[in-house]
């Protein structure tokens, strides 16, 4: 009969086959097998090492073509826009570097004749019919709502009036009066469709930069940036248009303008304007713009046909 003494002398000798297995396996894992892990660790810690030292070079190399690109600005710019009046037009995803390319539009001597910020609001396709009523109550008399687009794009619409008094109509014969352009932004400001810096804006500009960034993310992405696009549809109608993007990303503005044939021939892109390289050529690229009528896609995304124009002058 199997008692309890059974079981524990049957229990032990199980604990005691465990460790004695342990000990033996240890020691035979002592030798080789511990060797080779600590050669591995070894070595896995030597690519660490080299990786870190690559991107801290990498890193030390960027550094100093911002630093190239920041001294060299004032040579390469000096007078190329002197007495040219531009427009900064900034979307929301923008924001962060409207500031660079200001500082090396005036570092050419170009006039910036305001800073209007789009809001969210302006690109939402759910605010379409109070656009539309919103462009007929803001015209004024030296801005018509004749000629807009007969449609019920209210964003298309608003785009157009917009960049109607924003920029030069040689061929309109009467200019927008400096009361009538105030009340059109002051319309659309307090109706939280866009910002103007300073609340001013000093008159018609002969081109328009618009700023822009990455895409919409949101539910509503696809319309949205379908909505930008047609902004810049609008104000590149008028005059000449360079968009300062950052990233060629699929939805964004640099990547909707390069994969239109239509628009790609008439509006200029940079896709790195959030660096000092990318600010620069932005200016250079407004100058081919007003100089010579041609427009090209410049940076280092996809579609770009150059880091820059080839000359301009």
């Amino acid at each position: 009969m199997i008692n309890f003494r059974y079981h524990v002398v049957s229990l032990t000798a199980v604990f005691l086959a465990l460790a004695i297995g342990l000990v033996v396996g240890t020691a035979a894992l002592n030798g080789p097998v511990a060797d080779s892990l600590k050669d591995r660790v070894n070595a896995l810690g030597k690519d660490n090492r080299q990786l870190r030292e690559q991107v801290s070079s990498l890193q030390e190399e960027a550094n100093r073509e911002e630093d190239f690109a920041t001294e060299s600005a004032p040579y390469m710019l000096a007078g190329k826009l002197a007495g040219r009046r531009i427009l900064l037009l900034t979307m929301p995803s923008g924001r962060d570097q409207v500031d660079g390319v200001k500082k090396m539009l005036e570092m050419a001597g170009a006039t910036i004749t305001g800073r209007v910020d789009v809001q969210d609001k302006l690109v939402n396709p759910d605010n379409s019919v109070e656009l539309l009523d919103l462009a007929d109550q803001a015209s004024q008399p030296t801005i018509p709502t004749t000629g807009l687009p007969a449609n019920s794009d209210g964003i298309e619409t608003s785009s157009a009036l917009l960049a109607t008094a924003l920029l030069d109509r040689p061929a309109a014969g009467v200019p927008v009066s400096a009361a009538d352009l105030k009340a059109l932004l002051a319309a659309y400001s307090s109706a939280g469709y866009i910002s103007v810096e300073d609340d001013k804006v000093t008159g018609p500009a002969e081109a328009v930069v618009i700023v822009s960034g990455q895409p919409y993310t949101d539910s509503e992405s696809v319309k949205k940036d379908e909505a930008v696009v047609t902004v810049a549809d609008q104000f590149d109608k008028v005059g000449p248009l360079v968009v300062a993007g950052n990233g060629a990303t699929d939805g964004n503005l640099v990547a909707g303008v390069r994969g239109d044939p239509a628009l790609s021939k008439t509006i200029s892109t940079v896709d790195n304007s959030n660096t000092t390289q990318g600010q620069v050529v932005t200016v250079l690229a407004v100058v081919e713009q007003l100089t010579e009528g041609k427009a090209g896609q410049y940076g280092l995304g996809a579609g770009n046909t150059s880091m820059m124009p080839k000359q301009t002058r």
